[in-house]
């Protein structure tokens, strides 16, 4: 018999008792279904058995770690039940959107239509297997051996990111007669799989998840501009033979990254500079109001905007929104009692609004400028005046937020969303989290800029990412137009920063565990030296070495 301590009490079991086991005794008392388990704060798959003493904690869905496994099992169940119907097709995850996965079907390289009838049978199949309660099992084999099998199967890409790993084996999970090769945990069982949905969309379907903090499936909010956002860019790494990071890996080892990147940085230009004419084509917009999540490249972006309208013959102003926070002693609390500067009431929305309605008047203004060692706002000495031509350029996270600007006139307004949305996929059925890459790219800026730790950076991250979705998601659809900042390249830049920051994580932190994951797929790729990087590209925003003094 060996001791385990469970919610602070120990319990006795005999060697060798799978976890699964345990996680169903005490399944009841967790609303989220149990996912995997920390055993003496190290994540295990519940088909891993007791050997030793430790202490158990139980992972739900309502955790990211449990919610990442749930979602990469349902994608495992969605990929094998395919195979049962339709053992010639597969099904290729584009997108993470709107609470889900949009999926294709292919045969081959050629596209499969999503008619009701096929996606319908797949949905039944699943619900089938999930019934059945089938096991999810899991191979270690050697390297070649699954570069081999995958190559066999015609599935090259899959062959392509094996073979880029330094790891002599890789993990292979089982499904019935499919069998894959996932960056993660997998769940025991199909049973644990039970909720789900397929639900058309565009010229595909979405694989709808259950929400994180309830084990239930929100209705889906289709997201059209972000949806065709994201497309754009996939269709235009595809046009480059860049859709996976084996893809990529393949241009840095042909030693070819270089005109990548040149092309790369001349397409997000050309947007760019699409997005300023259009703003010069109508002279009635005086405001452009530029928002965005996290690490977005936004002030980048505002700068290289300013450029290209100064190209079409405007005057740009920059504007922060920072510069119109309250005084300190105003600024909202929440509910934990700290300064809430994320939520609009943080902002002077009448002095801004007042500010914006006397210069579209032609009136002289005096802008503030916010002191952020003090706490309070200033006043530039030198008065400003929008001219014919004038336009400003207003950054900040609440842009896009009509309580924001409604007593502006509409017609004066454009407004644009920025985020990274990751053109990358890791392959046909991992996709490489947009998420991520902001993530990466604030730890590098962090430790460059504050001096932050990569333990700090993510520690924080949460907090960052529940301000996004309550005073940045839900607007962004508002857009007037989206720019993707994502740059195909990146990861395989930011790695060289990134890794030595993450293996400083200590094993005894809280924040170990999420360093461990992203370093996991910093491992899939190829480094790229960053002395070549374009002194305006987004990328300098966080790695240093930029034209803009940021």
């Amino acid at each position: 018999m060996i001791t385990l301590t469970i919610h602070n009490e120990q319990r006795q079991y005999p060697e060798g008792t799978p976890f699964l086991e345990i996680a169903r005794e005490y399944q009841k008392e967790y609303d989220n279904p149990i996912m995997l388990i920390r055993f003496d704060n190290i994540l295990r798959e519940l088909h891993k058995t007791v050997i030793r003493e430790g202490t158990v904690d139980f992972v739900t869905t309502a955790e990211k770690p449990g919610q990442s496994t749930y979602r990469r099992s349902v994608t495992l169940l969605m990929a094998a039940a395919l195979f049962e119907l339709y053992p010639d097709d597969r099904v290729v995850v584009q997108h993470s959107i709107g609470g889900g996965y949009y999926c294709e079907f292919r045969k081959g390289d050629i596209y499969v239509p999503a008619d009701d009838e096929r996606i319908r049978a797949l949905k039944e199949k699943m619900t089938e297997m999930v019934k059945m309660d089938l096991p999810i099992t899991k191979r270690n084999v050697k390297r070649q051996a699954a570069i081999d099998y995958f190559c066999e199967t015609g599935r090259d890409e899959k062959a392509e990111l094996i073979r880029y790993r330094r790891h002599s084996r890789v993990n292979l999970y089982a499904l019935d007669d499919y069998q894959d090769y996932y960056y993660g945990y997998m769940a025991p069982s199909t049973g644990c799989c039970s909720c789900f949905d397929l639900i058309p969309y565009q010229e595909g379907f979405m694989l709808m998840f259950p929400e994180k903090e309830r084990f239930t499936l929100a209705a889906f909010q289709p997201m059209d501009k972000l949806f065709k956002t994201m497309d754009d860019s996939a269709t235009w790494a595809e046009s480059m033979g860049v859709r996976t990071i084996a893809d990529l890996d393949d241009v840095i080892a042909d030693g070819a990254i270089q005109d990548l990147i040149l092309v790369q940085e001349s397409f997000m230009e050309q947007n760019i500079g699409e997005i300023a004419g259009r703003i010069a084509a109508d002279p009635r917009k005086k405001i452009i109001l530029i928002a965005g999540p996290s690490s977005s490249g936004k002030t980048t972006f505002s700068h290289r905007l300013s450029i290209q309208l100064a190209a079409h013959g405007l005057r740009p102003h920059p504007i922060s929104l920072d510069d119109f926070y309250v005084n300190r002693e105003d600024t909202p609390r929440d509910e934990n009692g700290e300064y809430d500067f994320e939520c609009l009431e943080a902002i002077d929305i009448p002095l801004l609004t007042q500010t914006l309605n006397d210069l579209l008047d032609g009136k002289e203004v005096t802008l503030p400028s916010f002191n952020f060692r003090t706490g309070h706002r200033e006043f530039r000495t030198r008065p400003t005046k929008l001219l014919d031509g004038d336009v400003l350029v207003i950054e900040g996270i609440h842009g896009l937020n009509d309580k924001l600007s409604y007593q502006l006139p509409a017609e004066s307004k454009f407004k644009i969303y920025i985020s990274a949305l990751t053109q990358l996929n890791v392959d046909s059925q991992n996709n490489l989290s947009t998420t991520d890459t902001r993530l990466i790219r604030r730890m590098v800026r962090d430790a460059r800029t504050r001096n932050t730790s990569a333990a700090g950076t993510l520690e924080r991250w949460d907090s960052v990412r529940r301000g996004e979705e309550k005073n940045i998601f839900p607007y962004q659809e508002q857009a007037d137009v989206m720019f993707n900042s994502a740059l195909i390249y990146e990861l395989a830049v930011l790695k060289c920063y990134a890794e030595p920051l993450l293996f400083s994580v200590e094993e005894t932190s809280p924040e170990y565990e999420e360093a461990k994951r992203l370093l996991r797929i910093l491992d899939y790729t190829l480094p790229v030296p960053g002395e070549n990087i374009g002194h305006n590209s987004i990328l300098r925003e966080f790695m240093g070495g930029g034209c803009f003094g940021i």
